[in-house]
């Protein structure tokens, strides 16, 4: 595809990342083949205390996505569908792990497609083997000294045992 005649195909995978887990990161992976750019956009939400800060945040997602050339990394403090207006993209990035998930992002899609029609979410399925996993997990099982090798990608897990 050239660039000169044609639209790069740019999609936002936005989310708090409260840290990046090995969840994320396939999704991060599977997506960035999708697009010619993938921007994960970490969102600075202002009623959640996150453990790790929204700069934190987006130095682990750049050392852990560091091998994918089309990643970008950046934050934002809007709404979704302003922040993908603003980056002109053409489609908001979802995982789905479970039906319940399913339920709340069909909320949150159409929701920005209100917002937003010219961008459409698109939803991919978790790995099976990440179906469970979420960031609230992970630190809960940080916190008590568990084991999150398989969790979490090294640089998170060495993040996470400096935190606790």
């Amino acid at each position: 595809m050239s660039e000169t005649n044609s639209k790069q195909r740019i999609a936002v995978y936005p989310g708090s990342f409260d840290p990046v887990t090995m969840g994320h990161l396939d999704i991060i992976q599977r997506a960035a083949k999708q697009f010619d750019v993938l921007i994960v956009a970490v969102l600075n939400n202002r009623s959640k205390n996150p453990l790790f800060t929204v700069e934190e945040r987006m130095d682990l997602i750049r050392q852990v996505t560091g091998h994918i050339p089309n990643i970008e990394v950046d934050s934002f403090r809007d709404l979704t569908a302003n922040y993908v207006r603003q980056k002109n993209a053409q489609a908001i990035m979802r995982g789905i792990r479970s039906v319940t998930d399913f339920e709340y992002e069909m909320q949150m899609a159409s929701t920005n497609h209100k917002l937003n029609p010219e961008a459409e979410t698109v939803f991919m399925m978790t790995n099976p083997k990440y179906s469970y996993l979420s960031s609230s997990i992970v630190k809960e099982i940080a916190a008590y000294h568990g084991d999150v090798t398989d969790l979490v990608p090294p640089e998170v897990e060495k993040a996470l045992r400096s935190k606790f």
